[in-house]
């Protein structure tokens, strides 16, 4: 089960969840958890203020991804937000805006590697706020 943790700044939760859960639910719901994990991701790094929109992000991904080029441009600046967001919680070794892009590339083809490479980097900074905050958590 996630653990939910409060976003530093926000009144909103965000979810610790098991990069490789993540990645077999993917897989197991045929891309139907992988849709729901990315509107999560956005929404919580909108919540913590970076990105507008995840309802845009998601769009992009699909049906986007019909026209082939938005769910590259949509990837692409989500890894530079995650990265952005590591900064500002003063983490070193931020995630890697073109290690994401390439491990997308790979999902776009084979398998859904970058949901890992995501959440592990998502649940880095959620854990870094919480301990900083000393918010409570919840399971």
């Amino acid at each position: 089960m996630a653990e939910t943790v409060a976003i530093p700044g926000s009144s909103g939760k965000a979810k610790i969840r098991s990069p490789w859960g993540v990645f077999v639910l993917a897989i197991v719901t045929l891309g139907i958890y992988y849709l729901y994990w990315y509107y999560q991701a956005n929404r919580e790094l909108r919540d913590y203020g970076f990105g507008t929109s995840p309802t845009t992000s998601l769009l992009a991904l699909f049906p986007g991804g019909i026209i082939i080029v938005p769910p590259f441009v949509t990837f692409w600046t989500f890894f530079g937000r995650l990265r952005a967001a590591e900064d500002r919680a003063g983490l070193t070794g931020g995630a890697d805006q073109w290690l994401g892009f390439v491990l997308y590339i790979v999902a776009f083809f084979f398998l859904p590697f970058e949901l890992v490479y995501a959440q592990q980097h998502l649940n880095r900074l959620w854990s870094s706020g919480a301990r900083a905050s000393g918010a409570p958590t919840a399971g």
